[in-house]
């Protein structure tokens, strides 16, 4: 039985949730296009992106556990009690991503790492280690404001990651425009530096705006049995070991984009198409929040919610892959010449499948964090690493040709696998309630 509130759920009011939360997803990738189209303005875009899109991949590793400060906050605080306990959890982790920056950056390690495991050419070792010196910051501010998106997710004040994208993104693209118009794009390093000033800006808006919420809520909600770091680390292990099985992707790909015919311009373009391909989909990556905040209200009405919106990023990254609109955006907004520009809209077009696959696999997760089976994540992303590997494997012996399409098969085919795995166990475990609302649609 659902009380009178749960009964006057409507469409609207998702919608009014969900909308600012894809906006701000949505805002983030712009802000990778900006770096992308002004280090295209280099004198040398292809070694240029490739060093910066090297050096990011390595802060995806390292930024990953602290993007997931952000489900577990928007999951488990409720009081201030529990928000302390959150607390000391992401004080921990950002030491940890500090430390493992300056290790990166300032020792032989990092070197060994660019060069072995993302497979990045000895000539452009040192230029990766400049973007990654100033990018090991970004991850430090992006874990603050990961943290306090989790307050405003949970309270309802989704609009305020919006105004934090917003100042964010103004604030990005005056910075590239002063370096295009005083010949400064030289290295990898002035986009590292771009996104650097953004994510500052935006942890800022999120600490002010959240802590005044934090501050309001109660010492102790009634029934809340969250209050321990022990809680936390219960809630985000799971999620922390399956983001570092997924963290094997991003350096897998770089480095067998390494042995294709083309490196230079498989990683550019590899790098060009994923960056659009996150710009169509960004805006429906919180799918999983859905779940967690309305799902056990009315579970019909999240799953019509996921029909309605769940095919539109195809739809989206069809037009750009096989329209005009995809040429004349990356030549006239992003300034990519001729022979970059159809090795991104060849992989564009692989990233289909992807797009077409991941909002169902973010609703899935959700359901699984509903659930509290955070541990299935692992086994899932295990599939996805698999299915991977033995893509890239496959298509650079047989088709090394293929350049960028590689890593976008390779990862569409990853995501498959492990939507699989999850689809696996949501069936064989699922409640009453999730039949129910199944029978419903």
């Amino acid at each position: 039985m659902t009380d009178q509130s749960e009964q006057r759920l409507t469409m609207r009011q998702l919608f009014a949730f969900f909308i600012p939360l894809g906006l701000s997803a949505s805002l983030v990738t712009i802000s990778h296009v900006i770096i992308n189209s002004t280090l295209a303005r280099s004198p040398d875009p292809e070694i240029i992106i490739a060093s910066y899109a090297i050096g990011l991949s390595m802060l995806g590793v390292i930024e990953k556990p602290a993007i997931l400060l952000r489900q577990t906050c928007s999951a488990l605080v409720r009081d201030r009690i529990s928000f302390k306990a959150m607390t000391n959890v992401a004080v921990c982790l950002l030491i940890g991503m500090f430390a493992a920056g300056l290790v990166i950056s300032y020792t032989v390690v990092g070197k060994l790492l660019f060069r072995y495991l993302f497979g990045a050419e000895d000539t452009m070792l040192e230029a990766i280690i400049h973007v990654y010196r100033v990018l090991m910051f970004v991850s430090i501010f992006s874990g603050i404001r990961c943290l306090y998106h989790g307050i405003l997710i949970s309270n309802m004040r989704t609009k305020w990651l919006t105004v934090g994208m917003v100042v964010r993104l103004v604030a990005m693209y005056a910075v590239s425009l002063y370096f295009i118009h005083t010949n400064r794009v030289t290295s990898g390093q002035v986009g590292a530096i771009i996104f650097l000033v953004g994510m500052v800006i935006e942890a800022a808006v999120s600490v002010l705006e959240g802590r005044k919420l934090a501050r309001s809520l109660p010492l102790k909600k009634e029934g809340h049995e969250v209050e321990r770091t022990g809680h936390i680390f219960g809630f985000y292990r799971p999620l922390l070991f399956s983001s570092l099985i997924a963290v094997v992707i991003g350096p897998a790909i770089n480095a067998m984009l390494g042995k294709t015919s083309d490196i230079q311009l498989s990683i550019a373009s590899f790098a060009i198409a994923g960056s659009l391909t996150q710009l169509v989909q960004s805006f429906f990556m919180y799918m999983h929040q859905i779940v967690l905040n309305f799902y056990r209200k009315d579970a019909a009405l999240a799953l019509r919610f996921a029909l309605l919106c769940g095919f539109v990023p195809t739809i989206l990254l069809g037009v750009l892959g096989y329209t005009p609109v995809g040429p004349w955006f990356m030549e006239h907004v992003m300034g990519v010449n001729q022979r970059l520009m159809e090795a991104s809209l060849h992989a564009l077009r692989v990233f289909m499948l992807m797009t077409l696959l991941y909002p169902w696999l973010d609703f899935c997760n959700g359901l699984l964090m509903l659930r509290g089976q955070t541990k299935v994540m692992m086994f899932s992303q295990a599939a996805n690493v698999t299915v991977t590997l033995a893509t890239l494997l496959v298509c650079v012996a047989a088709a090394p040709g293929w350049n960028g399409m590689i890593g976008a098969l390779a990862q569409s085919l990853g995501i498959a696998g492990e939507l699989s795995v999850v689809l696996y166990v949501l069936r064989s475990t699922s409640t009453g309630i999730e039949r129910r609302a199944s029978s419903s649609i």
